[in-house]
């Protein structure tokens, strides 16, 4: 399905509110900081740090752990030193795994990432064996209960999106990386409210996984998004809605 992160609104249904902001802010702390370190503390000259600070703004992150995470890379106040590692592998039915974490101890988070995907029958991959496969992308999240189809998708496209679907009760929107926070800033200046936003990486052809794949690559993904280190997790996979149905029945 072109345009769309299947996982990136899986995973908004499966989470509770309040444990997935939780992860969330931790992750965007990071995120800021290393953002500051590298680009500097100004996120009009920072298009990255500006890009964060935006996401943490949306996930009404307050203001001063904002202020905080932002000193912190800059070396105006303590704070560990956290390193970007890019890891790459197959889990499930062959699916594609890009995974991307901030750590302080590499050697710590690669052994966590191996043993996750060890356990699930997949395998860490060399370096670029899946990476020629995604691309960075944009993605707002709407209500679909409170604004129809068409309307979002008419004026989202005035605004530069790039495509959009709509399932798990929400329209997912999606446009170029750069295109982001004025997707989000224009939909909000047309009384449209956006739930959430953020950077995905868009995989560019997917797989279609049966039930017994599916349940075993869903498992996976909620364990290597649960890891502390990792910052975002990226897959190839597509489920139909049926069997993501049945998936839940049975879990419940």
């Amino acid at each position: 399905m072109s345009g769309h992160s299947k996982w990136a609104t899986i995973k908004r249904k499966k989470s509770k509110e309040d444990e997935r902001r939780g992860r969330v802010f931790t992750k965007l702390i990071k995120e800021i900081s290393v953002a500051a370190r590298t680009g500097g503390g100004d996120p009009d000259s920072n298009p990255r740090l500006r890009t964060a600070v935006d996401t943490a703004k949306a996930a009404n992150m307050p203001k001063e752990n904002i202020e905080r995470a932002i000193k912190k890379g800059t070396g105006e106040l303590p704070g560990a030193s956290y390193e970007e590692a890019v890891y790459e592998g197959y889990g499930p039915g062959g699916v594609a795994l890009y995974l991307e974490v901030l750590t302080d101890n590499k050697n710590r988070t690669v052994s966590e990432v191996r043993h996750l995907l060890t356990k699930s029958g997949g395998r860490m991959g060399e370096a670029g064996c899946v990476a020629w496969m995604f691309s960075p992308k944009g993605q707002v999240y709407i209500d679909a209960g409170r604004y129809d189809e068409e309307t979002v998708m008419l004026e989202a496209g005035e605004l530069g999106a790039e495509d959009m679907v709509t399932e798990n009760e929400l329209h997912v929107v999606t446009t170029s990386q750069e295109n982001l926070a004025a997707l989000r800033d224009g939909l909000a200046g047309k009384g449209i409210e956006v739930k959430d936003s953020e950077i995905v990486m868009m995989p560019s052809n997917t797989i279609k996984l049966e039930e017994k794949d599916a349940a075993k690559v869903l498992k996976l993904m909620e364990s290597l998004e649960d890891l502390e280190d990792m910052q975002r997790v990226s897959s190839n996979f597509d489920i139909d809605e049926e069997v993501l149905e049945k998936l839940a029945a049975e879990e419940s």
